[in-house]
């Protein structure tokens, strides 16, 4: 590879990385205008709202950027970027058309699961420096929903690896089969409902509780580095829909895949962020009791029966 194509492919994947989550940030302002009838997001802003993003980014740029006396000032500083980052790797290594990948290493799934197992740990460094007891606590339940969600996303992408006898995200997009469809269905649920939690979204939201916790891990945080961990969050949203859209939906697999096949990816990772924002409107928050036992009492044994079917299916050569 030339050092100009590596050029080409590290500005492409930064450029989606910045324009992507934006696009999901404004879907979620639509989605939840029209389901719950806020005026806002529909008008605020010109023609159907389109400024309200706009208007939201030269907020955050105007406010002052506080750091707490008692706050451990580097670790503080450095938490918005350590939730925002490892996303950017991840996304480098997901392929939205045969070929075209910025990372195309033989292990790409672990490293693409890797990489986004790091970004929690942001909110958990942002609350431990914060000096504050509010967002101390919402750094501890953050720790304790990536202990207990990162297995089932684990054992969820197992079973896809296993399935298509690969750990390269490109490799298992392209030996998929419509069948997988059916077949690792309970994994593609459980994957999507494990992210969710991972990303500290609604119903699972608990670290960031404001009427619990004020805002939990990020309570002392203001202008920019507030919009950092906002970023990060859909960022997170664009990696995991990206993720479900090539290991389980095809990728780019459809009519013209191989002039369209970028198209596809991007339209199937768009309706699995559209899901994700739906079950925010949709689902009240759950109690802490509650989101330890969906995970230990059902998304584990769940992911763990779906990849048992699945080491069964290969030895039957389904």
């Amino acid at each position: 590879m030339s050092l100009l194509e590596v050029a080409v492919r590290s500005a492409s994947v930064l450029a989606a990385f910045l324009v992507l989550p934006l696009l999901v940030g404004q879907t979620e302002h639509k989605v939840m205008a029209h389901m719950q009838g806020r005026l806002g997001p529909m008008y605020a802003g010109g023609f159907h709202g389109w400024a309200q993003l706009v208007a939201d980014g030269v907020k955050f740029v105007q406010k002052e950027d506080i750091t707490p006396r008692a706050a451990d000032r580097w670790v503080f500083r450095l938490a918005p970027a350590v939730a925002l980052i490892p996303y950017l790797v991840a996304l480098a290594t997901i392929p939205l058309h045969p070929g075209v990948a910025a990372i195309d290493v033989p292990g790409s799934l672990v490293l693409a699961l890797a990489a986004t197992s790091v970004g929690a740990l942001g909110t958990l460094m942002a609350g431990w420096a914060s000096a504050n007891k509010y967002a101390l606590l919402g750094g501890l339940r953050a720790a304790a929903q990536l202990v207990s969600y990162e297995l089932p996303i684990v054992l969820a992408a197992a079973s896809i690896a296993l399935a298509g006898g690969s750990l390269s995200v490109a490799t298992l997009t392209d030996r998929w089969s419509p069948w997988w469809m059916v077949w690792q269905l309970p994994g593609a649920i459980v994957f999507i409902v494990a992210a969710c939690a991972e990303l500290q979204r609604p119903p699972f939201d608990m670290p960031v509780a404001d009427a619990e916790l004020v805002m939990g891990a990020w309570t002392e945080y203001t202008g920019l580095r507030f919009a950092f961990f906002l970023l990060a969050e859909y960022a997170g949203i664009v990696v995991m829909s990206l993720l479900v859209a090539v290991l389980w939906l095809g990728g780019w697999h459809g009519p013209f895949e191989d002039t369209l096949g970028w198209l596809w990816t991007l339209l199937k990772g768009f309706a699995v962020a559209v899901v994700i924002i739906w079950v925010r409107v949709a689902w009240p928050r759950l109690r802490e009791d509650q989101l330890q036992r969906l995970a230990w009492v059902w998304l584990v044994p769940l992911a763990l029966g779906q990849l048992l079917l699945t080491g069964a299916g290969v030895v039957m050569g389904w």
